[in-house]
């Protein structure tokens, strides 16, 4: 369905007055297996999805489906532990919904998360990317339909989705932490069924580090109603076809839960700079 201006400012009413008077700063989307940064949120109100009008219910493994509001590492953030993805039969704009919520709300910058498969073949499962730019070709946007003009431009500059800024942030912040970055261009593919091993070689002849199912909506609902971007990606296993043997959901949530400790300590310094 095409949303209205007004369904948005409807479902951040119903938050408002689930969260009495809490303005979050910034908007943490927590991908598959990443969802433990909640358990570090102080004084935390919950707000489930089911509560919330036209927030759809994540139904991903590992996805708790629910707002998180609260003080992380001296920050106001608006958490979301689970997000929507189009395999679920939701539209890319039922996705991206919960970011033009959040900028109702008052939030001015985004922190997406996502595990995808390396395509880089130097890169290897674990190691954590910096998102510099992304591949979405010719599936939907999220900006199809009636422009909304209270959330931006019909035809928003997608130049700098990911704020370069905020990159520099995280560079220092790894190096501080002595974590190996990576960098690289997120390529999204719509799944639920991984890719195959053609369409991994077609990404990497076209530039790109790692793909995955998700953060690209966000990304560009985010990128045009004026909220800065910081997207990471959790390798969380070589791409199909790299190394030659079947993936699998669990293979991904596995290696989450193996990079939580590393994943959260580079978050918390990036919060503790911006």
């Amino acid at each position: 369905m095409a949303y209205e201006y007004k369904d948005y400012l409807g479902s951040a009413g119903v938050i408002k007055e689930r969260i009495k008077g809490f303005k979050p700063e910034i908007l943490m989307v927590m991908g598959s297996g990443l969802g433990f940064m909640a358990d570090y949120v102080e004084n935390p109100k919950y707000v489930g999805y089911k509560s919330i009008p036209n927030f759809k219910v994540s139904t991903a493994p590992g996805h708790r489906g629910r707002l998180v509001f609260g003080e992380l590492y001296g920050k106001k953030v608006m958490l979301m532990q689970g997000r929507f993805h189009t395999y679920e039969g939701y539209s890319i704009a039922d996705v991206a919904y919960p970011v033009r919520v959040a900028k109702l709300l008052g939030v001015k910058t985004m922190i997406v998360t996502n595990a995808a498969g390396a395509v880089n073949t130097s890169f290897n499962p674990g190691d954590i990317m910096l998102i510099t730019d992304h591949m979405k070709f010719f599936f939907d946007s999220p900006l199809t339909g009636p422009n909304i003009e209270e959330f931006g431009d019909r035809f928003p500059d997608m130049s700098r989705v990911y704020d370069r800024d905020y990159q520099e942030v995280v560079r220092k912040a790894a190096i501080e932490l002595g974590i190996e970055l990576r960098e690289g261009v997120y390529m999204f593919f719509p799944g639920p069924q991984f890719e195959t091993p053609a369409e991994v070689m077609a990404a990497r002849i076209l530039g790109a580090d790692a793909v995955g199912m998700s953060t690209v909506p966000e990304a560009i609902a985010a990128g045009q109603c004026g909220i800065r971007t910081i997207g990471l990606t959790l390798c969380s296993n070589m791409a199909a076809g790299v190394l030659g043997r079947p993936l699998s959901g669990e293979e991904v949530n596995e290696a989450a839960e193996a990079a939580a400790p590393k994943f959260s300590s580079l978050v918390a310094e990036i919060l503790k700079r911006i």
